[in-house]
């Protein structure tokens, strides 16, 4: 493992500071980029489901009806407190709709155990699926409900980047919580450094949940705001368009993706494609301090 100690850098001045998600383009693109990945990989067969995964979100997110954005109420309740306008606890109903559309593409060329977890989600009432779905949100997901987990977030990101896609950026702020996203206050999967004439070289953290983007300072935790115990970790050769940022002052890291290294990075895709990176930097002593949603209830498989 390669570490490269980082020097503190201001943001850039003109930064934007939000980029929200694109629904007709971002499920598709990232169905293409876990295709590219699958091949050749150690894990391409899980990849490439993976790919079909985020191609049925895609498909699942054109078919929704258009979903009711925050009044303005919660709007002006939200700019007063810093609070993020979209609630992530409380995901709109339609979600039950994409999850049935998800498993119902997915369930005849999927894995063995995968097929029984969409054949379960199908066939479930509404009651068992808002229980996932709280349970999921909230961090306290049962563990028997594993298999199904990835799934039910994948429709929930379904609904959450729908609406974030369609709010006024001009509606976002920082919120009193460091490190969470501005639109629906969930946590980071991994920054991403954009190229652009607009973006070059800024830093933005990819929420998990919605999709949505948020410029933050280069060589700064992401977890904890700090500046002077930050490096850079690699799988030893160099080159690769990933890296683990990680903190010694909390002991926390997050992915960090690199867009003039490969044009094509997915936060997420590019993300799950580096476990091994995750294990090296596990067994230095770090915590990973946001979680990647379509590995929710994995890790044992």
């Amino acid at each position: 493992m390669q570490t490269s100690n980082l020097a503190f850098q201001p943001p850039a001045e003109e930064a934007a500071p939000y980029l929200l998600p694109d629904g007709s383009t971002l499920f598709a693109g990232r169905a293409d980029r876990f295709a590219a990945l699958a091949g050749g990989h150690s894990l391409g067969d899980w990849l490439a489901f993976l790919g079909r995964l985020s191609r049925a979100q895609h498909d699942a997110l054109q078919a929704l009806p258009e979903l009711p954005l925050p009044d303005a109420a919660r709007l002006a309740q939200a700019k007063t407190h810093a609070m993020p306008p979209l609630d992530a606890s409380a995901p709109p109903a339609a979600w039950r709709d994409a999850l049935r559309r998800i498993a119902g593409q997915l369930a005849a060329d999927a894995p063995a155990a995968a097929r029984r977890a969409l054949e379960a989600l199908a066939a479930s009432d509404d009651a068992w699926l808002d229980r996932l779905a709280a349970g999921l949100l909230a961090g306290e997901a049962p563990a028997e409900d594993a298999a199904e987990l990835p799934f039910v977030a994948a429709a929930l990101q379904v609904v959450f980047t729908q609406l974030a896609g369609r709010l006024d950026a001009s509606a976002l702020q920082p919120l009193d919580a460091a490190g969470v996203c501005p639109c629906c206050g969930s946590a980071p999967v991994a920054s991403i450094v954009r190229i652009g004439s607009a973006i070059a070289n800024l830093r933005y953290l990819h929420c998990s949940l919605c999709n949505t983007e948020w410029n933050v300072p280069r060589a700064v935790c992401t977890a904890c705001g700090g500046d002077k115990d930050v490096a850079l970790h690699e799988i030893e050769g160099g080159g690769q368009p990933v890296r683990a940022e990680t903190c010694d002052s909390c002991q926390s890291y997050l992915k960090i993706v690199y867009q003039d290294k490969d044009p094509q990075v997915d936060p997420v895709a590019d993300d799950l494609a580096t476990l091994a990176l995750d294990l090296l930097v596990d067994e230095a002593g770090y915590q990973r301090s946001g979680p990647n949603l379509l590995l929710i209830g994995a890790q044992g498989e």
